[in-house]
Protein backbone atom coordinates (compact mmCIF):
# COMPACT_ATOMS: atom_id res chain seq x y z
CA UNK A 1 0.00 0.00 0.00
CA UNK A 2 1.40 3.52 -1.37
CA UNK A 3 1.77 5.44 2.43
CA UNK A 4 -0.06 9.02 1.61
CA UNK A 5 1.58 10.32 4.44
CA UNK A 6 4.73 10.81 2.69
CA UNK A 7 3.08 11.99 0.09
CA UNK A 8 2.57 15.79 -0.71
CA UNK A 9 -0.16 17.74 -2.71
CA UNK A 10 -0.09 21.96 -3.79
CA UNK A 11 -3.52 23.86 -4.07
CA UNK A 12 -3.43 27.12 -4.89
CA UNK A 13 -6.37 29.00 -4.70
CA UNK A 14 -7.11 27.24 -1.69
CA UNK A 15 -8.23 30.16 0.96
CA UNK A 16 -12.14 29.59 0.12
CA UNK A 17 -14.48 27.37 -2.34
CA UNK A 18 -13.28 24.65 -4.40
CA UNK A 19 -9.55 25.07 -3.47
CA UNK A 20 -10.54 24.67 0.16
CA UNK A 21 -12.85 21.86 -0.05
CA UNK A 22 -9.98 20.16 -1.83
CA UNK A 23 -7.00 20.82 0.39
CA UNK A 24 -8.85 19.10 3.06
CA UNK A 25 -9.60 16.07 0.73
CA UNK A 26 -6.32 15.56 -0.01
CA UNK A 27 -5.60 15.93 4.19
CA UNK A 28 -8.39 13.73 4.79
CA UNK A 29 -6.70 11.14 2.76
CA UNK A 30 -3.50 11.15 4.15
CA UNK A 31 -1.41 14.02 2.02
CA UNK A 32 0.14 16.70 3.78
CA UNK A 33 -1.11 19.61 2.09
CA UNK A 34 0.63 23.34 0.64
CA UNK A 35 -2.15 25.76 1.43
CA UNK A 36 -1.61 29.00 -1.46
CA UNK A 37 -3.54 31.75 -2.42
CA UNK A 38 -2.94 35.59 -1.52
CA UNK A 39 -4.98 36.00 1.54
CA UNK A 40 -2.99 34.65 3.93
CA UNK A 41 -4.99 35.08 7.09
CA UNK A 42 -7.26 32.47 5.52
CA UNK A 43 -4.62 29.59 4.96
CA UNK A 44 -3.58 30.64 8.67
CA UNK A 45 -7.13 29.52 9.72
CA UNK A 46 -7.77 26.43 7.49
CA UNK A 47 -3.99 25.07 8.22
CA UNK A 48 -4.93 25.56 11.79
CA UNK A 49 -8.00 23.96 11.64
CA UNK A 50 -5.97 20.97 9.61
CA UNK A 51 -3.39 20.47 12.36
CA UNK A 52 -6.14 20.23 14.68
CA UNK A 53 -7.63 17.05 12.85
CA UNK A 54 -3.71 15.85 12.99
CA UNK A 55 -2.87 16.43 9.00
CA UNK A 56 0.21 18.70 8.08
CA UNK A 57 -0.62 21.80 6.41
CA UNK A 58 1.89 24.42 5.10
CA UNK A 59 0.36 27.73 4.94
CA UNK A 60 2.64 29.15 1.45
CA UNK A 61 1.11 32.42 0.34
CA UNK A 62 0.97 33.05 -3.58
CA UNK A 63 -0.29 35.64 -5.93
CA UNK A 64 -0.18 33.80 -9.13
CA UNK A 65 -0.55 37.25 -11.27
CA UNK A 66 3.55 37.11 -10.43
CA UNK A 67 5.74 34.61 -11.23
CA UNK A 68 8.37 34.72 -8.89
CA UNK A 69 5.95 34.01 -6.12
CA UNK A 70 4.92 31.08 -8.17
CA UNK A 71 8.27 29.91 -8.29
CA UNK A 72 9.34 31.09 -4.62
CA UNK A 73 6.35 28.77 -3.33
CA UNK A 74 7.39 25.72 -5.22
CA UNK A 75 11.23 26.45 -3.70
CA UNK A 76 9.62 26.73 0.23
CA UNK A 77 7.50 23.39 -0.89
CA UNK A 78 10.34 21.51 -2.09
CA UNK A 79 12.99 23.24 0.87
CA UNK A 80 9.93 22.28 3.49
CA UNK A 81 8.70 18.85 2.65
CA UNK A 82 11.56 17.80 0.03
CA UNK A 83 9.01 16.43 -2.52
CA UNK A 84 5.91 17.41 -4.36
CA UNK A 85 3.43 14.53 -5.77
CA UNK A 86 0.27 16.51 -6.27
CA UNK A 87 -0.13 20.23 -7.97
CA UNK A 88 -3.57 21.53 -7.98
CA UNK A 89 -3.91 24.50 -10.08
CA UNK A 90 -7.35 25.95 -9.16
CA UNK A 91 -6.36 29.78 -8.13
CA UNK A 92 -8.14 32.11 -10.92
CA UNK A 93 -11.34 34.02 -11.31
CA UNK A 94 -13.78 35.69 -13.84
CA UNK A 95 -14.17 38.77 -15.51
CA UNK A 96 -17.98 39.49 -16.36
CA UNK A 97 -19.12 41.87 -19.32
CA UNK A 98 -19.97 41.83 -22.93
CA UNK A 99 -17.06 40.96 -25.21
CA UNK A 100 -18.63 44.79 -26.64
CA UNK A 101 -17.92 46.20 -23.53
CA UNK A 102 -14.30 44.67 -22.30
CA UNK A 103 -11.20 46.37 -22.16
CA UNK A 104 -7.19 45.39 -23.06
CA UNK A 105 -7.32 45.93 -19.22
CA UNK A 106 -9.86 43.27 -18.25
CA UNK A 107 -8.59 41.05 -20.93
CA UNK A 108 -4.98 41.05 -19.66
CA UNK A 109 -6.01 40.56 -15.82
CA UNK A 110 -8.74 37.29 -16.76
CA UNK A 111 -5.81 36.04 -19.19
CA UNK A 112 -3.08 36.21 -16.63
CA UNK A 113 -4.39 34.88 -13.91
CA UNK A 114 -6.59 32.25 -15.29
CA UNK A 115 -4.25 30.99 -18.34
CA UNK A 116 -0.45 31.97 -17.57
CA UNK A 117 -0.65 31.92 -14.00
CA UNK A 118 -2.13 27.76 -13.89
CA UNK A 119 0.52 27.36 -16.46
CA UNK A 120 3.49 28.99 -14.89
CA UNK A 121 2.20 26.98 -12.00
CA UNK A 122 2.80 23.74 -13.86
CA UNK A 123 5.98 24.47 -15.25
CA UNK A 124 8.15 25.90 -12.38
CA UNK A 125 5.97 21.98 -10.23
CA UNK A 126 7.28 19.62 -13.15
CA UNK A 127 10.92 19.58 -12.26
CA UNK A 128 9.31 17.93 -9.42
CA UNK A 129 6.49 16.21 -10.15
CA UNK A 130 8.82 14.24 -12.52
CA UNK A 131 10.87 12.69 -9.46
CA UNK A 132 7.75 11.16 -8.18
CA UNK A 133 5.78 10.21 -11.37
CA UNK A 134 3.01 12.80 -10.01
CA UNK A 135 -0.36 14.31 -10.98
CA UNK A 136 -1.55 17.62 -12.40
CA UNK A 137 -4.86 19.09 -11.55
CA UNK A 138 -5.96 22.02 -13.75
CA UNK A 139 -8.98 23.59 -12.42
CA UNK A 140 -11.20 24.73 -16.24
CA UNK A 141 -15.18 24.74 -16.31
CA UNK A 142 -17.72 23.65 -18.92
CA UNK A 143 -16.99 27.42 -20.13
CA UNK A 144 -15.19 25.95 -22.27
CA UNK A 145 -17.38 24.07 -24.20
CA UNK A 146 -20.18 26.43 -24.19
CA UNK A 147 -21.01 29.81 -25.68
CA UNK A 148 -20.76 32.10 -22.38
CA UNK A 149 -22.63 35.86 -22.83
CA UNK A 150 -20.92 38.35 -20.42
CA UNK A 151 -18.62 35.95 -19.57
CA UNK A 152 -16.67 35.87 -22.67
CA UNK A 153 -13.19 36.45 -21.05
CA UNK A 154 -14.07 34.15 -18.74
CA UNK A 155 -14.78 31.27 -21.61
CA UNK A 156 -12.01 31.90 -23.27
CA UNK A 157 -9.53 31.64 -20.33
CA UNK A 158 -11.09 27.94 -19.68
CA UNK A 159 -10.85 26.81 -23.50
CA UNK A 160 -7.58 27.83 -23.00
CA UNK A 161 -6.79 25.69 -20.25
CA UNK A 162 -8.74 22.56 -21.80
CA UNK A 163 -6.02 23.31 -24.52
CA UNK A 164 -3.43 23.49 -22.04
CA UNK A 165 -4.51 20.16 -20.12
CA UNK A 166 -4.34 18.61 -23.83
CA UNK A 167 -0.51 19.78 -24.37
CA UNK A 168 0.21 18.70 -21.53
CA UNK A 169 -0.98 15.35 -21.87
CA UNK A 170 1.11 14.96 -25.13
CA UNK A 171 4.19 16.75 -23.82
CA UNK A 172 4.34 14.37 -20.51
CA UNK A 173 4.21 11.09 -22.10
CA UNK A 174 6.83 8.52 -21.10
CA UNK A 175 7.58 10.74 -18.33
CA UNK A 176 5.02 9.14 -15.89
CA UNK A 177 3.53 12.77 -14.86
CA UNK A 178 -0.23 12.89 -15.84
CA UNK A 179 -2.36 15.89 -16.32
CA UNK A 180 -6.21 16.13 -15.38
CA UNK A 181 -8.26 18.94 -16.64
CA UNK A 182 -11.32 19.01 -14.53
CA UNK A 183 -14.10 21.17 -15.76
CA UNK A 184 -17.06 21.74 -13.48
CA UNK A 185 -20.74 22.94 -13.60
CA UNK A 186 -21.76 24.93 -11.19
CA UNK A 187 -20.16 24.95 -7.64
CA UNK A 188 -20.82 26.55 -4.62
CA UNK A 189 -18.14 29.74 -4.90
CA UNK A 190 -17.79 33.49 -4.42
CA UNK A 191 -16.74 33.79 -8.14
CA UNK A 192 -19.81 36.12 -8.90
CA UNK A 193 -19.06 38.43 -5.62
CA UNK A 194 -16.09 39.29 -6.82
CA UNK A 195 -15.79 42.47 -9.63
CA UNK A 196 -13.45 42.69 -11.95
CA UNK A 197 -10.48 45.00 -9.97
CA UNK A 198 -10.38 41.96 -7.70
CA UNK A 199 -12.66 43.35 -4.95
CA UNK A 200 -15.20 41.20 -3.18
CA UNK A 201 -19.02 42.42 -2.72
CA UNK A 202 -20.61 39.91 -0.27
CA UNK A 203 -24.09 41.54 -0.92
CA UNK A 204 -23.45 40.77 -4.78
CA UNK A 205 -26.13 37.70 -5.67
CA UNK A 206 -25.19 34.98 -7.56
CA UNK A 207 -27.06 34.54 -10.85
CA UNK A 208 -26.55 30.67 -11.15
CA UNK A 209 -29.83 28.59 -10.10
CA UNK A 210 -29.43 27.73 -6.46
CA UNK A 211 -30.97 24.26 -7.17
CA UNK A 212 -28.03 23.09 -9.68
CA UNK A 213 -25.24 24.12 -7.19
CA UNK A 214 -23.10 21.31 -5.79
CA UNK A 215 -22.03 22.02 -2.36
CA UNK A 216 -17.85 22.03 -2.65
CA UNK A 217 -16.82 19.20 -0.82
CA UNK A 218 -19.12 16.71 -3.03
CA UNK A 219 -17.46 18.31 -5.99
CA UNK A 220 -13.72 17.92 -4.11
CA UNK A 221 -14.17 14.44 -4.07
CA UNK A 222 -14.85 13.63 -7.45
CA UNK A 223 -11.95 15.98 -8.52
CA UNK A 224 -9.75 14.72 -6.01
CA UNK A 225 -10.87 11.04 -7.71
CA UNK A 226 -10.33 11.93 -11.00
CA UNK A 227 -6.95 13.27 -10.21
CA UNK A 228 -5.89 9.90 -9.04
CA UNK A 229 -7.29 7.60 -11.25
CA UNK A 230 -5.59 9.88 -13.70
CA UNK A 231 -8.06 10.69 -15.91
CA UNK A 232 -7.28 13.10 -18.66
CA UNK A 233 -10.73 15.42 -19.00
CA UNK A 234 -13.28 15.20 -16.51
CA UNK A 235 -16.57 17.07 -16.92
CA UNK A 236 -18.78 17.24 -14.34
CA UNK A 237 -21.73 17.79 -12.37
CA UNK A 238 -25.05 16.40 -14.28
CA UNK A 239 -25.51 19.23 -15.38
CA UNK A 240 -22.49 20.48 -16.92
CA UNK A 241 -22.42 16.87 -18.84
CA UNK A 242 -26.08 17.55 -20.48
CA UNK A 243 -24.73 21.00 -21.45
CA UNK A 244 -21.84 19.97 -22.71
CA UNK A 245 -23.91 17.28 -24.76
CA UNK A 246 -26.73 19.25 -25.48
CA UNK A 247 -23.84 22.09 -26.99
CA UNK A 248 -22.07 19.33 -29.24
CA UNK A 249 -25.23 18.15 -30.85
CA UNK A 250 -28.11 20.74 -30.69
CA UNK A 251 -26.02 24.09 -30.35
CA UNK A 252 -29.24 26.06 -31.49
CA UNK A 253 -31.16 24.74 -28.15
CA UNK A 254 -27.78 25.74 -25.73
CA UNK A 255 -27.11 29.19 -27.58
CA UNK A 256 -31.25 29.85 -26.69
CA UNK A 257 -31.76 28.10 -23.12
CA UNK A 258 -28.29 30.21 -22.49
CA UNK A 259 -29.29 33.35 -23.84
CA UNK A 260 -32.00 33.31 -21.49
CA UNK A 261 -30.46 32.93 -18.46
CA UNK A 262 -29.47 35.49 -16.21
CA UNK A 263 -26.24 37.61 -16.48
CA UNK A 264 -23.63 38.00 -14.14
CA UNK A 265 -22.87 41.46 -12.77
CA UNK A 266 -20.13 43.54 -14.42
Amino acid sequence: MINTNEKVAWVTGASSGIGKAMAFEWARLGYKVALSSRRKELLDTIAHEMSQAGADALVVPCDIMEETAIQNAVQQIISTWGQLDVVVANAGFGVFGSLEKLSAKDWNRQLQGNVTGLALTVKYALPYLKKTTGRIGLVGSVGAYLPNPNLGAYGASKAAVHSIGLTLQVELMGTGVSSTTLHPGFIVSEIAKIDNDGIWHPERPDPRPANLLWPTDKAAKVMVKAILKRKRNYVFTGHGRIFVWLQRWFPGLMRLIISKSPKPES
